[in-house]
């Protein structure tokens, strides 16, 4: 599949839980730093045979998106964390002039990480440099709950796939911490790396396995039953590791993407566990998601204003 050019260095991508066929990015000029963001929903098929995917709904922004997540109860629902401390939800159905259908305003700096409840189904999770976390129902136009406890950035939340109240939490205060949405504290706090942890995701098949990522280079395998020590490290990037994501097919197998303008696939299990590197992108790889509806469908987008869609084992540039 040939890649889209964005209309700006791209953060995050994520494929419709819905729709097999469409994708979210969001994206920021200047690299975050000062301007607008975009956020655009991908035809994957849009452009027919042969053809880039086709933008079917864009919303520019007034400050930087620095992630997306699509909504697990409505098809043309997503949100989008924007550096200006809000959270935005915008239906893709809708013309531009009626989004965002609700501004979250809240978090007293930028909002860095979002994640949707996939087992509830009915609220999703910010992360913001402020240090907290909220949980936010869609109808509600306040949050539900604000979990406190880190002491530095918070730049991502992952809820886990099988217990409908547990999230985990990545911080620049090199923690990772579990949390249950009834409770206000964690319930572990994981001393992960020696450096700032990017992102952290929960293994699919596994309820207990949580993988971490670090400014140190490495992703940690972690059971939380006994954390005293990683199960697994993986090392193969060789700058920091900006997010990491658990195939939601095939159990074992990671997705990451790095500073170092690489996207790696690994076999936390195997004793050769780097399965795949890819080379595409020229610049810093900030996004990546694997698609639940197909089989080792990929994404990926980063700095050179580029979104790869590819299957697992092809090159994304020979599409």
């Amino acid at each position: 599949m040939p890649a889209f050019k964005a209309p700006a260095p791209g953060f995050a991508v994520r494929f419709s839980p819905f729709h097999e066929n469409r994708l979210l990015a969001a994206t920021s000029q200047h690299f975050g730093l000062v301007g607008n963001g975009h956020l655009i929903v991908l035809d994957l098929a849009g452009g027919g045979p042969g053809a880039a995917p086709a933008p079917v709904f864009s919303f520019p922004t007034s400050d930087a998106l620095f992630d997306c997540a699509w909504s697990e109860s409505h098809d043309s629902l997503c949100a989008a964390a924007s550096g200006d401390g809000s959270v935005r939800l915008f239906d893709a159905a809708l013309p531009p002039a009626q989004n965002p259908v609700r501004l979250l305003r809240e978090h007293a700096r930028e909002v860095h990480g979002l994640d949707w409840n996939p087992v509830r189904r009915d609220a999703f999770i910010s992360a913001s440099w402020d240090d907290t976390l909220k949980l936010w129902s869609p109808d509600r136009p306040a949050s539900v709950r604000t979990f406190r406890g880190h002491e530095y950035c918070v730049y991502a939340a992952a809820w886990s796939a099988r217990h409908p109240d547990v999230f985990a939490s990545a911080s620049g205060d090199r923690t990772a911490r579990v949390w249950d949405v009834r409770d206000p504290a964690p319930t572990l706090i994981l001393p992960a790396h020696d450096h700032e942890v990017l992102s952290l995701d929960w293994d699919k098949y596994d309820p207990s396995i949580l993988a971490t990522a670090s400014v140190d280079k490495s992703i940690r395998v972690w059971d939380v039953r006994a954390p005293r020590a990683p199960i697994a490290q993986l090392a193969g990037h060789s700058y920091a590791v900006k997010r990491v994501r658990f195939s939601p097919h095939r159990q074992g197998m990671l997705m990451s993407c790095s500073y170092d303008m690489t996207v790696c696939m690994w076999d936390y299990r195997a004793e050769d566990a780097l399965l795949a590197r890819y080379n595409h992108h020229t610049e810093f790889v900030a996004g990546i998601d694997m698609s639940v509806l197909v089989d080792g469908l990929l994404a990926s987008t980063g700095w050179d204003e580029m979104v790869y869609i590819w299957p697992f084992g092809t090159d994304p540039r020979a599409m």
